[in-house]
């Protein structure tokens, strides 16, 4: 039984977790647009790289303006990184820009203009759904427009980050005191949060590999333990989830931090960005786990009466996708991928 069980699932894994795991360490690709003189911009692109691939999207900007020499190209770890100047007829305030392909590729670009002669940059997020952003003009009211952008990021980072969800899933079905609950989502939140922020500013860094496959392994190993409570035995950290959370957190902390602090924003402007994102995933945890609760006491509601496989079916998904990727990413480090 649990043969014919595991085999699927596995194939499953295969065939989606590559794409569900990559979508999330996928970070926005950045363009910035400073004016040096009324219609003359200095222009800053970043293409994130998908596994050392560039990504098939490009700016494109109104049909009067028009890129002034070569592009002057860096390659960065994670991000091809792409230097002109941008000549235009008129101001680009008041007008579109888009980005190309960007349905396609699943990422967000943040967008970030510094008018002539203004004191303040604005910030815009444009999204798959809408590859396009006007930029407003300097009597149009637009107050902090990029807290919105990052807090949103946040936001999306954890829905779309399927270890993460996995980690507080696993969190939720071996924790059933609701105190007991509130304390260890809190823990975790805390530890990613310093993190977070040490390794944003770069304080400390950890290199992309090793951290992979640790988060990874984290999520092997509360698959067993989720199976170790649904058994009925016990462990240190099933007695106190709130330490292996704060632990976790510490970990997948840096891993939250990677794709904000490779925009390169200004120190300034990295701060606000650091607290909105981590608001933003403050709100995208309590949201799932909010759903997951209400999944759970509507289940119980209805009585329904779940064959074993199904109720074994949570435990297995979270230990088949920590295995696969703990496999997948220990053995891109150990061949030399990022």
């Amino acid at each position: 039984m649990v043969r014919c069980f595991l085999l699927p699932l596995l194939v499953v894994a295969a065939l989606l977790l590559p794409r569900w795991a990559t979508a999330h360490d996928l970070f926005p690709g950045f363009l910035e647009l400073e004016a040096s003189g009324p219609s003359n911009y200095q222009m800053l692109w970043k293409l994130p790289l998908l596994q050392g691939q560039e990504l098939p999207i490009a700016p494109r900007f109104p049909d009067d303006c028009a890129l002034n020499g070569d592009w002057a190209t860096r390659r960065e770890a994670r991000a091809l990184v792409y230097r002109a100047q941008l000549r235009c007829r008129e101001p680009l305030e008041g007008r579109s820009i888009s980005i190309d392909g960007l349905a396609g590729a699943g990422t967000e670009v943040l967008l970030r203009v510094k008018a002539w002669q203004s004191d303040s940059p604005q910030t815009l997020l444009i999204q798959p759904e809408r590859p396009s952003a006007v930029i407003p003009t300097a009597s149009e009211a637009y107050a902090q427009p990029g807290a919105w952008s990052y807090l949103r990021l946040g936001i999306e980072h954890i829905l779309l980050g399927g270890d993460h969800l996995l980690l507080l899933l696993g969190l939720v079905l071996i924790v059933r005191d609701g105190w007991m609950l509130l304390k260890t989502v809190t823990a975790f939140t805390l530890a990613n949060s310093i993190t977070l922020s040490v390794s944003a500013v770069g304080i400390v860094q950890i290199p992309a590999a090793p951290l992979n496959a640790a988060i990874a392994l984290s999520i092997l190993f509360m698959g067993t333990e989720v199976v170790r409570f649904r058994r009925g035995r016990t462990s240190i950290t099933l007695r106190h989830p709130w330490l292996l959370a704060c632990a976790f957190g510490l970990l997948h902390g840096f891993g939250y931090a990677r794709g904000l602090a490779d925009l390169g924003l200004p120190h300034h402007e990295l701060l606000l960005a650091l607290l909105l994102f981590n608001v933003g995933i403050e709100i995208g945890q309590d949201v799932f786990v909010v759903l997951v609760l209400g999944l759970q006491r509507s289940f119980r509601q209805v009585q329904i009466r779940w064959p074993l496989w199904m109720q074994r079916l949570p435990a297995w998904a979270i230990g088949c996708a920590g295995a696969y990727w703990t496999i997948e990413t220990t053995l891109a480090m150990l061949s030399g991928g990022a």
